[in-house]
């Protein structure tokens, strides 16, 4: 079971730098953090959403494969049987 929750380092990363993107959001809403001048507050706390989305959704993708992959492993072909 501690092999589902292993992920590949650069998908880490992705994940890592989606929170941050989520929690920069956050910032944004709430006037903790003031936004650049060229750009208005809402539209930028919007992108950093979604884009923390979009960086986010490779680990759980991931995971979902690696726990289906467990749970039914007659569906992909391979067999927790040794022979």
């Amino acid at each position: 079971m501690r092999d589902l929750a292993r992920l590949p380092k650069p998908v880490l990363l992705l994940e890592v730098l989606g929170v941050l993107a989520v929690i920069g959001a956050l910032l944004l809403t709430n006037d903790w953090v003031s936004a650049p001048d060229f750009i208005a507050k809402k539209p930028l706390a919007t992108l950093l959403f979604f884009l923390g989305i979009a960086l986010m959704l490779p680990a759980a993708w991931m995971m979902m494969w690696r726990t289906a992959k467990a749970m039914a492993p007659q569906l992909f072909n391979h067999s927790n049987k040794k022979k």
